[in-house]
């Protein structure tokens, strides 16, 4: 399997005209939209995940992402992930109670049109590459909780056995396909949802242990996580289960703004988006352009 510092440099060299669109939309954190994902509109021609499927199913790692975070970066990905939804978590801190506001994705990323789309895992770097494009971040284990007992939608998780297949774009494929099976009739999507995959997130554990991904979640319908935080697999191992769910780097704290990688990085106010800890680098490393 390709190293991932190699595959997010062809990834950089392959993006330049999609990172130059988006500058043109504001990224920053001072242009950022409160409500919705920066992110150019749709083109007309951007191929539906059907073809998008036919496209990587025999690529490789290197080449399926680089593919796809382009695809993702030049706007093809359905209307209903271009809301972000409020989530309002409640803290006791030092003995006093702050009142948190999130702005995440009512789903994990996916590529393609509204009715015709993919939830598609990503390796943790290609997750970075979209999040620093778009000004968001992976989530804590804590976000993933509060997702979760946010959403309207709880669905039960469904595994498939675990095979050398798991990893491919064809598996990647039928889970999709048992999450839409269950998609009550009639509930839009763009609904918070949860249960659906593990989240690939942030912990302070990858500051010690480098060239990993930390999953967890896949909670079940009792709110308890199939999935606890786990960093067993090396950065280019990416499966069916996995989703990536981002949240806007925008945080209110009462009122407040803050930047949510310096607040899990501060010595004390970590723990208003963390149960582990302060990190040092609140986010996965990606080589440079």
């Amino acid at each position: 399997m390709t190293a991932p510092h190699y595959v997010f440099g062809h990834i950089w060299i392959r993006l330049t005209w999609a990172l130059g669109f988006l500058a043109a939309v504001s990224i920053s954190c001072g242009g950022l939209s409160a409500q919705r994902l920066p992110i150019p509109d749709r083109p007309v021609a951007a191929p539906g995940a059907s073809a998008i499927i036919a496209q990587i199913s025999d690529l490789s790692l290197e080449d399926r992402e680089a593919l796809l975070v382009a695809e993702l970066l030049s706007g093809n990905i359905p209307s209903f992930m271009r809301v972000l939804a409020d989530l309002e978590l409640n803290v006791e801190l030092e003995g006093r109670e702050y009142v948190v506001l999130l702005r995440v994705l009512p789903d994990v990323l996916s590529v393609g049109h509204h009715t015709d789309f993919l939830r598609i895992p990503l390796s943790p770097q290609a997750a970075q590459v979209i999040a620093d494009s778009t000004h968001t971040s992976l989530l804590t284990s804590k976000i993933s909780d509060a997702v979760w007992s946010a959403a309207t939608l709880r669905l039960a998780p469904q595994p498939i056995p675990p095979s050398e297949a798991m990893t491919t774009v064809a598996v990647f494929a039928d889970h999709h396909g048992l999450i839409e099976a269950t998609w009550p009739p009639g509930l839009p999507h763009g609904t918070i949802v949860a249960g659906i995959k593990k989240d690939v997130v942030l912990t302070p554990r990858l500051d010690d242990e480098p060239g990993r991904v930390a999953i967890y979640g896949w909670h079940g319908q009792d709110g308890v996580p199939i999935q606890p935080i786990y960093t067993g697999h090396s950065e280019g191992w990416v499966d069916y289960s996995h989703g990536v769910r981002l949240v806007s780097r925008r945080v209110r704290v009462d009122g407040v703004e803050y930047d949510l990688p310096a607040l899990l990085e501060d010595p004390v106010l970590w723990a208003l988006l963390s149960d582990e800890g302060a990190m040092r680098s609140a986010r996965y490393p990606v080589a440079p352009r």
